[in-house]
């Protein structure tokens, strides 16, 4: 048996998980309308290839990837583009972004998909392939995955997949591991031949012992050497730097990736989602969802991509004092600014909410210096010291913190005794130091811009004067009688004119000479 370690913190909030596993997963209908953004992804937002009225089929290309680090966008059925334009979005800023809206012609039919065999194929080939597959990772952070599998001269011993899946309500992945169990372990044996890794590590936290069984038989149907570990059940122990520690006792430094200590981590939809991509053709058009909270009948649903939230949760029936949604878990995730947004790739649980399950918080009292958020902070920070640079505005201080290194898992918050939402205060101090950045940026270029065309000006004036000098060089040099074609330096007539007077004076003088 593997030797287990332990990473610093956590905590045991309420799971709230078995309300939504006495029903195996269902296929959600087609929507009325698919709403598809084209930046669901971190990094650059995929640009639009297809146009407004435009006919377009299952699976069919309508975002292409642009920039290094983007990944690309499908149509989730066929049916017909009628709008490309501002919609509402889930994300914090609460602001909309540009999307693409579908109407389904019910047909489902398919555009062009084929397989590949994976081990004819090199590694460039792969991740361009799932780069043009849209293959983000799916345990929240929507990563491109082909990034992920770059790895340029590093060497990844052991590649580990996550399905702790620590967070309390959500349970897509639990699901998907018992039902789809060999799907995932292919998918993790392609990421294993991609990146070439010695060893392949899969962590289940120790409460889905269902799961753990099914993927147990599934590694060893294929033939792997696979190792399933059952892990302690502890939030955030599903984080990559906390599963890498529980697992093989390694840590990721700070500034640094899974790479550089031979690691790579990839969640078990990921693999999922890689294996239906490369073995079928099909890019990722849908995904497992959870809906719960105050519903009717909590469960897993696969949900195509685009579908608007608020036709999702109608499955489930939400009770009637519902008074919100909650996009993710209720530790990291995200209040939905309205049931209009639609599901997107990151989109992994939808709970509604309710008085009862979520009260309004308490007023923030003043930090008390009791050190509990020191206690339970994962990645070993001083959240109180942070909380106090980020209040104050003193930025550079809360970087000398390592404030980046904060994973938002929100631990310090829930244990809180005067309800600091500290949490809120280190992404609003994130997001100043990013837009400050990109200040600096932008002014650096507008100064680099400002100096070239300085430069510019007065080279234009240095050549253009010195065409106008050879201009009148070559005129003077025209005019008949000149010497040698070209006109004698003022300087040069001067001194001439000075030795023919000296000339003069002593010729002069030796005639007064002869005289006498």
């Amino acid at each position: 048996m593997r030797a287990l370690h332990h990473f610093h913190g956590g905590i045991h909030p309420p799971s709230h998980k078995s309300q939504s596993t006495l029903l195996g997963i269902a296929t959600a209908p087609l929507p009325s309308r698919l709403i598809v953004p084209f930046h669901q992804h971190a990094g650059e937002a995929a640009k639009a290839v297809v146009r407004v009225g435009e006919k377009v089929l299952k699976g069919q290309l309508i975002g292409m990837p642009d920039g290094f680090i983007s990944s690309a966008v499908h149509a989730p059925t066929s049916g017909t583009i009628t709008a490309i334009g501002m919609h509402p979005v889930a994300h914090p800023s609460g602001l909309p972004n540009l999307c693409a809206t579908l109407i389904p012609d019910r047909m489902e039919q398919w555009g062009p998909h084929q397989g590949i065999d994976y081990r004819t194929r090199n590694t460039s080939e792969l991740q361009q392939h799932l780069r043009l597959a849209g293959i983000v990772g799916l345990g929240g952070a929507a990563f491109p995955s082909d990034i992920k599998l770059r790895i340029g001269r590093r060497k990844v011993d052991t590649l580990i997949l996550n399905a702790a899946e620590c967070e309390p309500y959500i349970t897509c992945d639990d699901m998907l591991m018992r039902e789809r169990a060999a799907e995932i372990v292919k998918g993790a044996e392609m990421l294993r031949f991609i990146v070439d890794a010695r060893e392949v590590l899969i962590g289940i936290e120790d409460n889905k012992p269902e799961a753990i069984a099914v993927m147990q038989n599934a590694v060893k149907e294929e033939g792997l050497k696979f190792e399933v570990v059952r892990i302690p059940t502890i939030y955030p122990g599903g984080g990559a730097k906390q599963l890498i520690r529980v697992l093989t006792g390694l840590e990721v430094p700070s500034g640094t990736l899974p790479p550089d200590i031979g690691v790579q981590c990839f969640n078990v939809a990921t693999a999922y989602s890689v294996y239906r991509a490369i073995a079928r053709g099909q890019p990722l058009l849908s995904r497992i969802v959870t809906v719960t909270g105050n519903v009717r009948q909590a469960r897993n649903y696969e949900v195509l991509i685009g579908t608007p939230i608020d036709e999702l949760v109608a499955l489930s029936t939400p009770l009637p004092d519902s008074n919100g949604y909650i996009m993710g878990g209720p530790m990291m995730g995200l209040p939905l600014p309205e049931v209009r947004v639609p599901v997107v790739k990151a989109t992994n649980c939808v709970i509604v909410a309710s008085e009862k399950l979520f009260p309004a918080p308490a007023p923030a009292m003043p930090c008390i210096r009791c050190t509990r958020c020191v206690e339970v902070c994962p990645a070993e920070l001083q959240p109180q010291d942070l909380y106090w640079f980020a209040r104050s505005r003193e930025f550079g201080k809360a970087q000398s913190y390592s404030l980046f290194d904060c994973i938002e898992c929100g631990a310090c918050s829930y244990v809180c005794p005067s309800h600091i939402p500290l949490v809120q205060y280190y992404r609003f101090a994130k997001s100043e130091i990013h837009a400050r950045e990109k200040e600096k940026q932008a002014a650096d270029s507008a100064r680099e811009r400002h100096e070239f065309h300085q430069y510019r000006i007065e080279r234009e004036k240095r050549e253009k004067a010195e065409k106008l000098a050879a201009k009148e060089r070559a005129a003077q040099a025209a005019k008949p009688g000149s010497s040698e074609l070209q006109p004698e330096p003022k300087h040069a007539a001067s001194e001439i004119e000075t030795r023919r007077e000296h000339i003069f004076e002593i010729a002069q003088s030796h005639v007064e000479h002869t005289k006498e």
